[in-house]
């Protein structure tokens, strides 16, 4: 009987701790960290040659301080997206976005001819530098690291596909994953000219400043990652039209902050100069409703130091007085609180766990009002 009466007991419960129901991004940005750090240390263990490694390690003095804006977003698009579990290919994912960025940020101050970048000095010059330490001609290091810039670039490319082709291959569904993929490239490269294409030109015409930053930074900042880290999930398309809704409004935010700090943030925060977005000719919103809005007198006076590569820190204090007195910067600071209650908005509405809405909340309200 005592054998019976033990069978009967309920059994005792066993001590499985539940997935999340919400991520945690700090704990997300470490392991997206491990994450790059692991496969990074692979591909230097099975370098062909030694010159390899040292490209390797100017890879990861890179991809120090970044915000992991895009990796979080990518983890938290597949909690939106009803994932549960191990959230492993999320975070394999939001590794490979992140070398996307280096990709995209090394070759982007290579165009511009940015001196630096997260408050170090950029690839390219970076580069210049190691190579006349390891005793080549001062007069071929501009060069020499111009071209090996453009090739860090491409290595961050083509291990960034190896990451998320990775990613996608851990998921039932691989083919809702490859083609956002695609899509990304496609459409922050086609952003990336069209900012090539008006940089240089002072111009009134905001609707194209706006659709540059949609191409180059609201689609592939804040749509497609949640995208993709939604389609590791397996998520359905009225998921992916919801994060669409909350994500335009966002990255267009995040990007009209971006302009502002490009002009009147602090160096020290930022890790950029105020000179670099003026002194390039960077056809922002800002810069076309100044245009839009200034005198004759103020107008000449942009058209003289927009794009001017002498420009000096006294001309960019008049081009920020004319931001303030035409009323530019008080209507970029309106357009990105607009945008951002458009965005969370749409979050209030969307059918996403209210774990994911929180931490997606968490992530507007930081990408609207930083200061680096």
């Amino acid at each position: 009987m005592a054998v019976l009466d033990d069978m009967r007991r309920p059994a005792p419960a066993l001590d499985v701790v539940p997935p999340p129901a919400a991520p945690d991004l700090a704990a997300v940005r470490r392991e997206v960290d491990a994450a790059l750090a692991t496969f990074l240390d692979a591909k230097e263990q099975s370098a062909p040659g030694p010159e390899l490694p040292s490209l390797i390690a100017q890879l990861r003095t890179f991809l120090a301080g970044g915000k992991r804006l895009r990796p979080l977003l990518c983890v938290c698009g597949w909690y939106a997206g009803g994932g549960a579990g191990d959230h492993a290919p999320a975070v394999r994912a939001a590794a490979g976005l992140e070398l996307f960025q280096a990709f995209a940020l090394i070759h982007d101050d290579v165009m511009d001819a940015s001196d630096t970048r997260r408050g170090q000095p950029s690839a390219h010059r970076a580069l210049a530098a190691a190579y006349t330490a390891n005793g080549g001609p001062a007069d071929r290091a501009e060069e020499h690291g111009l071209g090996a810039a453009v090739l860090l670039g491409d290595l961050a490319l083509i291990w960034s596909d190896e990451l998320l082709h990775g990613a996608s291959l851990t998921v039932r569904s691989p083919e809702q994953v490859l083609p956002l993929l695609d899509e990304m490239r496609s459409e922050v490269l086609y952003g990336q000219y069209l900012d090539l294409q008006t940089t240089g030109r002072l111009s009134d015409d905001v609707d194209t400043a706006v659709q540059v930053i949609r191409y180059k930074t609201a689609k592939y900042t804040v749509e497609r990652p949640l995208h993709i880290g939604a389609a590791l999930a397996g998520a359905t398309a009225g998921v992916d039209a919801s994060l669409s809704a909350f994500a335009l409004p966002l990255g267009e935010a995040f990007q009209l902050r971006d302009d502002l700090l490009g002009v009147f943030g602090d160096p020290l925060e930022t890790g950029k100069s105020v000179l670099d977005d003026v002194r390039a000719g960077k056809a922002t919103v800002l810069m076309a409703l100044a245009a839009q809005r200034a005198s004759r007198r103020e107008l000449r006076s942009l058209r003289a130091r927009f794009g001017r590569r002498g420009l000096t820190e006294r001309d960019a204090a008049v081009v920020r007085s004319i931001l303030e007195s035409t009323g530019a910067r008080q209507a970029v600071e309106e357009m990105i609180r607009t945008r951002r209650d458009q965005a969370l908005t749409a979050l209030d509405n969307a059918p996403f766990p209210a774990g994911a809405r929180a931490a997606l909340r968490d992530i507007a309200g930081s990408a609207t009002a930083r200061q680096a």
